[in-house]
């Protein structure tokens, strides 16, 4: 087998395992949708502009929910020792990296898109423009390929739960920071010759921790 038929084996065992129990997708579009009801009835109270806000609410609600995902995602691995089965499997290590980071990212994508047209509505703005879908997936991209890499790591210990957030936060601070800063932009309808610094950083980002996370997930897995 190629190296992404392989990849894609992978993919569809996750695609195929998520359809019968539904436990990463629900729990993430339910702590997405509670996050956008509280942050709504907390500004309406007081803040005066919303709009001026909703760039952060947005990541904020993503990050958050995504982190739920990613620690689900490789919890359920765990069970009935499945991760040990793609270990012991013919392929490489980087293979079954990519096929959970993709999967991850699958996963989260999809209930980004499911919750843009609610945040649209609460908030009264138009959030379904190409650039921010594309801001949108440059930013869970880099996301994806951090968090896949360091869940793996957390999922090994004791407090999983505690440890990844821990971990990825203070790491995908810049990709939080730019993605916020693409966002602001494009909806306040500034050029893309003052937002081209911000997108180059942020495809940068996501090519340079993709390899990185590729390189050094046999290592993290044997330990």
């Amino acid at each position: 087998m190629s190296f992404w038929r392989k990849v894609l084996t992978i993919i569809w065992k996750d695609v195929v395992a998520e359809l019968r129990t539904k436990e990463i997708f629900s729990s993430m579009f339910v702590f997405a949708l509670l996050l956008i009801v509280i942050f709504n009835f907390s500004f309406d109270l007081r803040v005066e502009k919303v709009a001026e806000v909703v760039p952060g609410v947005l990541w904020v609600t993503f990050v958050f929910a995504g982190t739920l995902g990613l620690n689900r995602s490789l919890a359920l691995e765990m069970e009935d020792a499945c991760l040990d089965g793609l270990l012991l499997a013919p392929m490489e290590r980087g293979t079954i990296y990519f096929g959970k980071m993709l999967g991850n990212l699958i996963f989260i994508s999809i209930t980004e898109a499911l919750m843009l047209p609610i945040f649209s509505a609460v908030f009264d703005l138009n959030l379904i423009r190409p650039a921010l879908l594309l801001t949108i997936f440059l930013g869970t991209s880099g996301f994806a390929a951090v968090g896949t890499l360091l869940s793996t790591m957390a999922v090994n210990t004791r407090a999983r739960e505690v440890m990844l957030p821990v971990l990825l936060f203070p790491i995908i601070l810049p990709v939080v920071i730019s993605a916020v800063k693409l966002t602001t932009g494009i909806l306040d309808g500034l050029p893309w010759d003052s937002l081209a610094p911000w997108l180059r950083f942020l495809v940068g980002f996501d090519i340079i921790f993709l390899v990185i996370s590729y390189l050094t997930f046999d290592y993290v897995v044997q330990g």
